[in-house]
């Protein structure tokens, strides 16, 4: 063995040495053990006496190393015996000592790495000294860490946010007069001329916004790093979450949300519901697309080195800020159901929607997802129920005063804006609404060129029937025929115009609007058989003696004094009624020109001769045909007036 040892040279001794030693470091035994080793190795061979200088050596220099690292922590530990001085000039703030700060973190990464590399647990003096260090690093960088989180956190700012937003106003009674009197017993309404429905904002697609400096998210993740090595990764966490909890709170009352009880919610009068509403849309849109993903970015930066850290940061982070949004959406989904509510539901409805594709690729927590997922089960089933609410409420709205000119129902005004805006959510009530179509199976027939009819389709085709069948109920409380079919082509013309002016006519196709177009040219024939037949029958030649030249003076004088007459009363009562459609007036002015100045010209041409030669002629013959055109386009105007007759000069 002498001779081997001889025969190895210089550079394997070195080998043996470090072997040696390696194997003295991994096997960490206690220092009277390590002692019985060395003497052993040194029996071996010759070479192996050294070890024990060099293993002291390497034991002094790890004893340095570790002497170093404690004084820079103890250095910053307020409560150690350090120097007012030290203690003093390091109460500054981490972000304003980036020496200092970066030397404790070295002085933590040394005492943690001799820990990990097991090169001080044998002296459990200094692993004592090591644990107690660590703690008070640990304490320190938990404070720091809290301190730069609020330190640093950015507001939340609004002008900003409303500046990238995009918003669709959509009017619901703009332009369209005032909800009377008569209509408050249908819905609660604002009174307020022009009032809209606003949707809910939209967001462009480079919206992005800070929630921390981004200069101090580097400090947070140096410090972050550390507490995980040191497994102190629930402190840190912990820190985190209760510092952005906050943080998200406050957005959530900058945004205009309040924590508020469900009893609370139940107990709000429409009009401030609707604004909480609004801002509760706006506040989820805000915080899927700038809080939460700009929190989820954060936590991916700071806790990057584990996914599962980051995961859990977040979703102890978000959660306090999202179930109170989710509890405002239960509150609402449980409340009363009217009609004014529907708007703000299907807006809720919606953006929840969409906020839940994101929760599901936010939060690895399933109670989040699940939790919302049955808000907007709610949120569905009330806007489902809402709407079916407002069906029943216009088939049975049974308002018994008559519109004093013949002119549009305000039941007709306000449900035709209703579901003119409803068309903007067709998607949405297609897919709420396609398991209740029992009720509405029986319309498709009604339109041959629907060959597929959505559910939402069939409501519409159901739910204007039921007004056109209200419609004519109220038609009969007109005790005057003319009037009855007036008030039918005025209410049955809007709703053909609202439907041919906007998607609807999409929903229930062309042929339906022919055959309302249809039922408005038979009122107008009803119209004239009802007011002019009375008239026209006085032009006749039944029961006046004969020709022309035989004809019954006096029998002609009745004649034209029972046309005056009934002429005249058309005119008082007519200039009185209301035909707001600027063409439907035209046309039934047409209508009655062509139908009652031939007849007049006609009897006049005939028997007129007979009377213009004798006395009192104009007592008469008060009218010529053209004095009676110029009368009709009086008619329909909504103010009565007074007819003045042009007596005819003698020719």
């Amino acid at each position: 063995m002498a001779a081997t040892t001889t025969n190895l040279g210089a550079g394997s001794e070195d080998r043996v040495m470090a072997t040696a030693q390696q194997i003295l470091k991994s096997l960490n035994t206690p220092k009277e053990v390590r002692e019985d080793m060395l003497l052993i190795f040194s029996s071996f061979d010759n070479r192996l006496s050294n070890i024990t200088d060099l293993v002291n050596e390497n034991s002094d220099a790890t004893g340095g190393r570790f002497e170093a690292a404690e004084k820079v922590i103890l250095r910053w530990d307020s409560s150690s015996s350090s120097s007012n001085a030290d203690a003093s000039r390091h109460s500054l703030p981490w972000e304003d000592s980036p020496d200092e700060a970066a030397e404790y973190l070295s002085a933590v990464d040394e005492i943690l790495q001799l820990v990990v590399d097991m090169s001080i647990r044998s002296d459990n003096e200094i692993m004592d000294r090591a644990e107690t260090a660590i703690q008070m690093a640990m304490s320190r960088l938990e404070d720091e860490f809290r301190l730069i989180l609020i330190r640093n956190t950015v507001p939340l700012d609004l002008e900003r946010l409303y500046g990238s937003i995009r918003r669709v106003s959509l009017s619901f009674a703009a332009n369209e007069g005032e909800i009377g009197e008569e209509f408050e017993s249908f819905a609660e309404v604002d009174s307020v001329r022009g009032c809209f429905h606003e949707r809910g904002p939209s967001f462009g697609d480079d919206l992005c916004v800070d929630l921390i400096n981004p200069d101090a998210v580097m400090e947070l993740k140096e410090i972050a790093e550390r507490m995980i090595n040191a497994g102190y990764e629930k402190e840190c966490v912990q820190a985190y979450s209760n510092v952005r909890r906050d943080a998200l709170d406050e957005c959530l009352l900058i945004l205009g949300v309040e924590k508020l009880s469900i009893e609370e919610v139940q107990k709000i009068e429409w009009k401030a519901l609707d604004e909480k509403m609004k801002k509760w849309i706006q506040a989820v849109k805000i915080t899927v697309r700038v809080l939460l993903s700009g929190e989820k970015r954060l936590c991916d930066q700071i806790f990057s080195g584990s996914n599962s850290i980051k995961d859990i940061c977040f979703n102890e982070t978000a959660k306090g800020c999202v179930m109170q949004l989710l509890n405002f959406g239960e509150a609402v989904a449980i409340g009363n159901r009217s009609s004014e509510k529907l708007f703000r539901i299907l807006d809720m409805y919606d953006v929840l929607a969409d906020a839940l594709l994101e929760f599901e690729m936010m939060f690895t927590d399933e109670y989040m997802c699940t939790e919302a997922k049955g808000v907007l089960d709610g949120l569905g089933d009330a806007a489902k129920g809402t709407f079916l609410e407002f069906e029943n409420a216009v088939k049975n709205e049974a308002s018994k005063k008559p519109m004093q000119n013949g002119e549009i129902h305000p039941l007709t005004r306000y449900v035709m804006n209703y579901v003119k805006l409803l068309v903007d959510y067709s998607q949405t009530l297609n897919l709420l609404l396609e398991s209740d179509e029992d009720e509405a199976d029986g319309l498709q027939s009604e339109d041959g060129e629907l060959e597929t009819v959505t559910p939402f389709a069939k409501r519409m085709l159901l739910l204007i029937s039921s007004l056109e069948s209200n419609l004519e109920e109220k038609s009969k409380l007109y005790e005057d025929g003319a009037l009855h079919c007036i008030f039918l082509m005025n209410n049955n013309l809007y709703i053909v115009q609202k439907v041919k002016d906007s998607e609807l006519r999409k929903l229930l196709g062309d042929n339906w609007v022919r055959k309302r177009r249809g039922s408005i040219r038979q009122y107008a024939t009803s119209y004239l058989r009802a007011c002019w037949t009375k008239a026209l029958y006085c032009l006749k030649d039944e029961g006046i003696g004969g020709s022309s030249n035989n004809a019954s003076k006096v029998a002609l004088k009745e004649r034209f004094k029972s046309f005056n007459a009934c002429f005249e009363d058309i005119y008082r009562i007519q200039t009185g009624w209301k035909v707001p459609d600027p063409q439907l007036r035209e046309e039934l002015r047409i209508s009655i020109s062509e139908k009652v100045l031939p007849a007049y010209r006609s009897f006049m041409g005939r028997f007129g001769n007979q009377l213009e030669s004798g006395r009192h002629a104009g007592k008469y013959i008060k009218y010529t045909p053209d004095d009676l055109e110029n009368y009709l386009l009086d008619l329909f105007e909504g103010a009565p007036l007074v007819l003045h007759h042009v007596r005819r000069k003698s020719s």
